[in-house]
């Protein structure tokens, strides 16, 4: 992957796509697991005012998402640590994700986030942050399991970032199946006249007026 791209793409707009990184295949069963979860999956109810299903995997997450996500980690490590230095944070993540997720149970985070959610007709999800905890992650990983248009209509991933003494901007990141994409959790830094300064981010996904939508969320923190 052209990372030096992911970068300036993750600084400007604060997400990266990454086309057809799953793949159909890969995407497909995944999509599976929503619809007959395993032992690795816990249903857990809607959060806020959304409607839908979400099925949490435990800390340890299956083949070959566990992977998938250290190796994701020893990338997104260096813009996180890049990002806490620009906006003056003392704090450097660990190089090595398991060594992040042994400081997260030392400070009692020990429940994990990444998800899988199904969304029907009339579904959606309100906006979020992914947030919970000393030891937060400043970068996560979604991807589509369904094709739009076909599979569903409406879903689509919404994201509003609010910079200081500014509206709020509305971004829609545009998704197909097995498609990734790489986008802030909650805070970045934007780079401003006068230094950085840090925006505040949330992510939803709007109505489904026609079908069922299926997608991924991989975190590399967990909660409380």
């Amino acid at each position: 992957m052209d990372w030096a791209d992911i970068n300036v793409k993750l600084d400007s707009e604060g997400y990266a796509v990454l086309p057809g990184l799953l793949g159909t295949e890969v995407a497909h069963s995944l999509a599976l697991h929503a619809i007959t979860p395993d032992t690795h999956m816990a249903q857990v109810p809607p959060v806020g005012q959304g409607r839908g299903e979400w099925l949490y995997f435990n800390t340890d997450m299956p083949a070959p998402l566990g992977e998938w996500r250290a190796v994701f980690y020893h990338h997104l490590v260096v813009i996180a640590n890049r990002w806490n230095a620009a906006l003056a944070a003392d704090y450097r993540y660990p190089a090595e994700l398991d060594d992040f997720l042994r400081e997260n149970r030392e400070v009692g985070q020990t429940r994990g986030q990444s998800h899988l959610c199904r969304l029907g007709v009339e579904d959606s999800v309100p906006l979020h942050q992914h947030n919970e905890g000393d030891h937060v992650f400043p970068l996560q990983i979604i991807a589509l399991l369904s094709e739009p248009d076909a599979d569903f209509q409406g879903g689509e991933w919404v994201m509003t970032e609010q910079r200081p003494r500014m509206q709020s901007r509305p971004l829609v990141v545009p998704l197909k199946r097995g498609d990734i994409a790489i986008i802030a959790t909650a805070k970045r830094p934007f780079k401003g006249h006068q230094g950085y300064y840090r925006v505040n981010l949330k992510h939803a996904i709007s109505r489904v007026r026609k079908g069922e939508r299926m997608g991924l969320e991989v975190l590399f923190h967990n909660a409380y």
